[in-house]
């Protein structure tokens, strides 16, 4: 591997890291011990049990036992296993294989059980694809203490980091490897042969470009993430803004013999966004517009008022797509026709970074498409109030 390889790859990876960010598994939670009481006070007869108090306070679910009896469950407990969970026998309520053997293993020798679990729902084992960490641990008083730590949203996000780099890895190898093919091709055979270093030269600038766009894409994307709770609060008036995307890719739409024709509504009301993500978005749409509508036909951009949203749609005419495609359009990375797409410089990130701008404006993004029709996008923003 030569040095500019290495050089690449580094910098690939540390600007992965950056985009990745960290993941933070979820908070562990101990059974708080009782408050101590200096002059205890007889419990009102209609007062809740002390424990329920205690565990009440905590986040996860949370079980205690006595035998395979359930004789306490704070809210959490009962919202995940059901409201009449208190009372039952666990074995007839949960029948959670790997729970149940915890408990067991507690009940038998007295130490504690950690493990994780998946299906855990109302009606036991099946009841979803969320998963936990289990712990289960004996109080000193012959009772068992379930506490369960909902840990699905962590293994989603660490699904989506190994998938993320392992796609993204490839991006960024293969304009990588077409570069290195041809600096060591002219290192050697045609380092004397003026036609062929012109032709590749003017290839490696191609795959640069390329490299370029993709890292442009992922640190965009990585700006968007940091900001997705921060919701626009400044008022944005849209008028001419259609326009101004369409200034910004005149010598594209000239070059393949296209129109942009904008379908403004009079008095639209302004709404609530960032101007920069607005233009954006549309750049990223229209763009997508030039890629796979047909040469030669108009992309039409409309501008409507719905309700208490604006309501705006990019329309091409071309060869549409396929109902399978559409659900994973706005994943990283996904392409219908992954030649097409790179032959016409998509990074494979452009309607991710769209969706997660028009979630930032707390949005909706709706793609309608037909085969041999053309493709409709549109997304809507909040008017300000």
């Amino acid at each position: 591997m030569t040095s500019l390889e290495i050089a690449l790859l580094v910098l690939a990876v540390m600007l992965l890291g950056y985009f990745l960010g960290r993941v933070t598994a979820p908070e562990r939670v101990e059974l708080p011990p009782p408050p101590p009481v200096d002059d205890p006070v007889p419990a009102k007869a209609d007062a809740p049990p002390a424990d329920l108090l205690h565990i009440e306070s905590l986040n996860g679910p949370v079980l205690i036992l006595r035998g395979t009896w359930i004789e306490a469950a704070n809210s959490a407990a009962r919202s995940l296993l059901g409201a009449r969970v208190v009372g039952s026998d666990i074995r007839l309520t949960v029948r959670h294989p790997a729970l149940l053997d915890a408990v067991d293993q507690v009940m038998a020798d007295g130490a504690s059980d950690e493990r994780e679990i998946t299906g855990l729902g109302i009606g036991g084992l099946g009841g979803g694809n969320r998963s936990f960490r289990l712990r289960a641990l004996a109080d000193g008083d012959g009772r068992c203490i379930v506490l369960l730590d909902d840990v699905t949203q962590a293994k989603a996000t660490e699904r989506m980091r190994v998938d993320f780099v392992a796609n993204a890895s490839h991006e960024l190898r293969t304009p990588l490897a077409t570069l290195t093919g041809f600096i060591e091709t002219l290192q050697g055979p045609a380092a004397e042969d003026e036609p062929a270093r012109q032709r590749f030269l003017a290839i490696m600038a191609q795959e640069a470009d390329r490299m370029r766009r993709l890292i442009d894409d992922l640190m965009s994307l990585s700006r968007i993430e940091l900001d997705k709770f921060i919701r626009p609060s400044q008022p944005l008036g849209l008028a001419g803004i259609a326009a101004e995307v369409a200034r910004t890719l005149a010598m594209r739409l000239d070059a393949d013999q296209r129109q942009l024709l904008i379908e403004e509504a009079a008095g639209l009301p302004p709404v609530l966004a960032d101007r920069d993500q607005v233009l954006q978005v549309l750049h990223n749409l229209v763009s997508n517009a030039l890629k796979y509508g047909r040469s030669g036909t108009p992309i039409t951009v409309t501008l409507a008022a719905a309700g208490e949203m604006v309501r705006i749609s990019v329309r091409d005419i071309g060869d549409g797509i396929a109902p399978e495609h559409l659900p994973r359009l706005t994943e990283r990375f996904y392409r219908v026709d992954s030649q097409r797409s790179r032959t016409m410089g998509g990074t494979g990130l452009g309607l991710a970074i769209v969706k997660h701008i028009v979630e930032r404006h707390r949005g909706r993004l709706e793609i309608d498409s037909r085969q041999g029709e053309g493709t409709v996008v549109s997304f809507t923003l909040p008017v300000a109030p």
